[in-house]
């Protein structure tokens, strides 16, 4: 029977080179870190109108955003959207759209980030509130977890 590797491991235990090579610590057998940000939709600190963006994280650079996850204690209404992502991409992470399951977490990695290198420099996470206000209470949660060496 055949046997496949994924990209991580090609050259490191495949037998295609000699000696191996050795695996990026970054991404294989690295370890987690998670940064959580709460957002009260009460607090005047939390920006709820379109077009409005709000910080939920700062990762270091030669760190790999692996998930994100979302949760809230009420929804975000049906025709507000959430995108996730940085200030020149913002929706690196998470396209813009609705949040209407509350007490559910919910998982907004995009497959299109998912397989991206570390981190070349510091990033800044946002979220940014598109198509209608953000309700004015509640709890918003995100998760954003990393590896790094």
């Amino acid at each position: 029977m055949a046997k496949g590797y994924s990209a991580e491991l090609v050259g490191v235990i495949d037998g295609t080179k000699v000696p191996d090579l050795k695996a990026d610590g970054r991404v294989y057998g690295a370890r987690l870190r998670a940064y959580q940000a709460t957002f009260d939709m009460a607090s005047s600190t939390v920006k709820k109108v379109v077009a409005d963006t709000n910080v939920i994280a700062q990762i270091p650079a030669n760190e790999k955003v692996v998930a994100i996850l979302m949760l809230a204690s009420v929804t975000m209404g049906a025709s507000a959207t959430i995108a996730v992502g940085t200030a020149s991409t913002p929706a690196k992470y998470r396209a813009a759209a609705t949040f209407t399951t509350a007490n559910v977490p919910t998982p907004t990695m995009l497959s299109s980030a998912g397989d991206d290198a570390p981190l070349s420099a510091e990033e800044e996470i946002i979220f940014t509130v598109g198509a209608a206000d953000l309700p004015g209470a509640g709890i918003l949660q995100f998760w954003v977890i990393t590896t790094g060496r």
